[in-house]
């Protein structure tokens, strides 16, 4: 069988100009980490994820309003064996307008089955086009990789810590799992009030912020409140609870995110607890049902959460 390259189709009710200046603005919809012009022919530009991704491409075709075509000059993958997997493959944006709708092909020529980045590469391009790229031609914000900040703003007031007691003995709650979906959407499902309440509890609010108060209802009588502490983009959410049962009360959740060839590895630590006791052994049994949960959002765009945890 002939291998296949990757392609999704949008469609939206605009002119092909305004899809094709969104496209153009690679900073709004795909990441700020760009160096280089992304709308000029033959102009070369540099995408970067930290330290995990890194791509050097050129645009070799635009033809205003019909057609853009990038060239991948090199590649850099952290997590695969092949490092240059992208390496002269041809990424494009093919666009049809008809009755005051515009069709838009995205390919990535190249990007195959074979590939072993296939998978986490075609659902990272499925967010960015289907959901980033869309949001932005339609509501004028895309939902691009923000900025790399390498240094926090240690004076800033949202970035003061709640005091805790000495952790020095501290018991610690400890997952790591696999959700086979890009780093893009776990880290969604972990900071919006729509993804938190798809998978922990629906009685969620909360808004994605440092410094923000967000609060877990579970039933009518046990309310929890956590407050942000820490928001790194795809990588890192921490937060310190501040209401819920007492032995909760100044512990602190971190979810790390780390890219992997089939999505990303979670890494949680529930830090503060000052024994074993029998709400530690509860909790961390409700934590690892609550991450099935989360998995399953993420992979299949439905959860279980609470009260349904547990099946």
């Amino acid at each position: 069988m002939k291998n296949k390259d990757f392609s999704t189709t949008l469609v939206v009710n605009t002119q092909a100009q305004q899809v094709f200046n969104a496209v153009n603005n690679v900073r709004g919809w795909w990441s700020e980490n760009i160096k280089g012009d992304t709308d000029k022919l033959n102009s070369e530009f540099f995408y970067h994820y930290q330290d995990v991704h890194r791509v050097k491409l050129k645009i070799i075709e635009m033809v205003p309003n019909e057609k853009i075509v990038w060239h991948v000059l090199d590649n850099y993958f952290k997590f695969l064996p092949d490092e240059t997997e992208w390496k002269n493959t041809y990424i494009i944006f093919d666009l049809t307008e008809k009755k005051g709708k515009t069709t838009l092909k995205f390919t990535h020529q190249g990007l195959i089955p074979t590939y072993a980045c296939f998978q986490i590469c075609r659902d990272a391009w499925t967010h960015y086009i289907q959901e980033s790229l869309k949001d932005l031609i339609l509501t004028g914000k895309g939902k691009a990789t923000p900025k790399d900040l390498e240094q926090a703003d240690t004076n800033s007031e949202s970035q003061k810590k709640t005091p805790v007691a000495d952790q020095q003995n501290d018991k610690c709650i400890y997952h790591r799992l696999l959700i086979e979906t890009p780093v893009e959407k776990v880290f969604e499902a972990l900071t919006t009030q729509e993804g938190l309440a798809g998978w922990w509890t629906p009685d969620t609010l909360a808004t994605p912020k440092i410094g923000s108060i967000l609060r877990f209802a579970f039933g009518p009588d046990y309310v929890k409140e956590m407050k942000v502490e820490e928001l790194k983009a795809y990588s890192k959410v921490k937060w310190v609870c501040l209401k819920a049962y007492e032995e909760w009360i100044g512990t602190r959740l971190t979810f790390e995110l780390e890219p992997h060839k089939k999505g990303c590895i979670l890494w949680f630590r529930h830090d503060g607890w000052k024994d074993y006791t029998a709400e530690f052994a509860s909790c961390s049994y409700d934590w690892a049902l609550f991450f099935r949960s989360l998995k399953r959002l993420c992979e299949t765009g439905k959860g279980t959460p609470y009260p349904n945890y547990n099946q």
